[in-house]
């Protein structure tokens, strides 16, 4: 009994082994559309009827019929779902499953493709492409290949896309999981309503403080201003840019101003200089923004802010009464000025229409600095003497939309525009005769309604 018993298990554990090792040796792995090995029929055929119409379109193409692998086919969670319930009532295991598939809308060859994938471990030699990913993607949603999903969702987030391949992952988007359409959503939408905007803001900042080639670079953007779609986006963000320059302008010439400064002394000519140099970086910049606004016809808040630089004006008059920015700075006058000009002419075009007392004030302030330009700052300089004439005459045209009394008193103001030569000042000969010309004129007759009263 003893030997029996020893001799049992002995076979057992023999059999137990073969098992085993059996177990340890790879079977061939499944091979698309092979017959011989087969397990499931899969016809594919072609319906692109509408709602129960007839079918008239593709009715001339053939089937395409598969031979395939109910153990390859459940990574398709569709498959998996088909084939369990039919293999339960399937009572000849022995004989292949037949199963059809309907393909709509979509071409034959993307399904193929699609099934072909199940058969492989790695897709990148197939999804090598946006139009293959794109193509492929709608079946791998619809038989539920999540494996390819997301091989194609990562493929297309990580390559560049046309405008045509772009509107159409726009589209697929719908059919994604949240977690799949993210990245793919993230290259097309902003995070924040108004992120073009800013976009646009940190590009015009770059263009004028960080970069050494700058010329370029506001040419650029420049460009950039001019092609975009929305005006009061851009009127948005030069108003921005504008206030944000101004205020280093200000700032700079403030520091330079301060008393401490004011002393004539070794210590304080670096700082001085460095504060000259700041605002005359900054002037040009204010400048280029100006004429951006001026452009694209946006300037009604630098006109309004420029009116209302009482310490700015003060400042300036100051600096340019000193020597020393004609050693450090001599083109600062005519930045100013120019900025000036720029925004006195679209109040004198019509361009930008403001109050009256805003184009009061407009000449009010900025005349005593083009006065003590005028009187510090040779004239052969930089062509100062056309940019005084221009700015005098834009001043001149501006007194004139204003009431008599507020004319009659800039007027006196503007004796300063006068010359030795009587024929050099055309432009004041003008403004006084157009002044003493309406002063002089009989008054209107009375209107009917005053004599109804």
């Amino acid at each position: 009994m003893t030997g029996n018993t020893i001799a049992g298990d002995s076979s057992n554990d023999e059999k137990r082994r073969r098992v085993i090792i059996s177990s340890r040796i790879p079977s061939p792995s499944p091979i698309f559309d092979d017959a011989s090995t087969a397990d499931v029929i899969l016809r594919l055929y072609i319906d692109n009827s509408e709602d129960d119409a007839d079918i008239s379109a593709g009715a001339d193409q053939s089937d395409v019929v598969l031979y395939l692998h109910s153990s390859v086919l459940s990574k398709s969670k569709y498959f998996d779902a088909l084939l369990s319930g039919r293999w339960q009532n399937d009572t000849d295991s022995a004989s292949k499953l037949k199963v059809s598939l309907r393909v709509t809308n979509v071409l034959i060859e993307d399904y193929v493709n699609v099934i072909k994938l199940l058969y492989c471990d790695d897709f990148t030699d197939v999804i090598c492409s946006v139009a293959i990913a794109i193509a492929i993607l709608p079946v791998a949603l619809e038989l539920l290949f999540e494996d390819c999903v997301k091989a194609c969702v990562r493929f297309l987030e990580a390559v560049p896309w046309t405008e045509d391949e772009e509107r159409m992952v726009i589209a697929l988007v719908p059919m994604l999981k949240r977690e799949e359409c993210e990245k793919l959503l993230a290259r097309v939408l902003p995070e924040q309503v108004n992120s073009s905007e800013e976009m646009l803001y940190e590009l015009l900042v770059v263009a004028i403080h960080n970069l050494s080639n700058m010329a370029f670079a506001k040419a650029f953007v420049a460009k950039l201003l001019r092609d975009y779609s929305c005006k009061e986006s851009a009127r948005r963000v030069l108003d921005r840019v504008f206030l944000k320059t101004l205020k280093e302008v200000k700032y700079s010439l403030e520091e330079y101003s301060r008393p401490e400064f004011r002393v004539d002394n070794n210590e304080t000519e670096a700082i001085q200089r460095l504060h000259l140099h700041t605002a005359m970086k900054s002037g040009r910049n204010l400048l280029w923004i100006i004429e951006r606004m001026v452009e694209l016809g946006v300037a009604d808040l630098a006109v309004v802010e420029w009116t209302n630089q009482d310490s700015l004006t003060t400042d300036l008059q100051r600096a340019f009464r000193d020597e020393a920015w004609r050693n450090i700075v001599p083109a600062l006058p005519g930045v100013v000025l120019r900025c000036t000009s720029k925004l006195a002419n679209v109040v004198v075009s019509g361009s930008i229409l403001v109050d009256r007392k805003v184009r009061m004030k407009l000449v009010e302030d900025w005349l005593p600095v083009l006065r003590v330009c005028k009187e510090n700052v040779s004239p052969g300089i930089s062509n100062y003497k056309s940019l005084y004439l221009e700015l005098e005459e834009t001043f001149l045209k501006i007194t004139s939309t204003l009431p008599m009394a507020d004319s009659q008193m800039l007027l006196k103001e503007c004796l300063s525009f006068s010359t030795r030569n009587v024929d050099d000042c055309p432009h004041l000969v003008t403004a006084f005769n157009t002044w003493f010309r309406r002063a002089n004129q009989p008054p209107p007759p009375t209107h009917p309604a005053d004599n109804i009263l």
